[in-house]
């Protein structure tokens, strides 16, 4: 077989095999954590600074964060039992208005450990978009 023969026959499958690498998490395609597992094994891991995203019910709404970047701030509880702050800023991302004990949040931010199950930040958008976005949903309705 001539080397152009060779290549042309080939070279197909290496696409499909870097396109199955970037997918796994090489490359420039982005790596999420997603549900309740994956933000089990993050808390036992002690991870931070790691891409997450799941749902969870509001247990708890708490005052706002004043200092410095405002954040709105409540508890989560998912389906495994594990708890979340969740610190949303509303300097760059609109308040989720209404938001009380027994609503339903779907998210993606950064998770950061702490001994409580973690906090989620990041659930809005970079305005020097050097961040991949998060967001936070309620009733159907996105804020980032």
């Amino acid at each position: 077989m001539s080397r152009a023969r060779l290549l042309s026959a080939v070279a197909p499958i290496l696409v499909v095999a870097l396109a199955g690498c970037a997918a796994a998490g090489s490359g420039s395609v982005e790596s999420v954590a997603r549900g309740d597992a994956a933000l089990a094994r993050a808390f036992d891991a002690h991870s931070s600074d790691l891409e997450v995203e799941g749902q969870g019910i509001v247990v708890r709404v708490l005052a706002d964060d004043d200092e410095g970047a405002r954040h709105q701030r409540f508890i989560l509880r998912l389906d495994s039992g594990q708890t979340l702050l969740v610190a949303h800023n509303i300097d760059i991302a609109p308040r989720v208005d209404g938001l009380a004990v027994g609503d339903v949040v779907v998210f993606r931010g950064v998770y950061e450990w702490n001994a409580e199950g973690g906090t989620v930040h990041w659930t809005h958008r970079d305005p020097d978009g050097a961040h991949t976005a998060g967001w936070l949903r309620r009733d159907g309705r996105l804020y980032e």
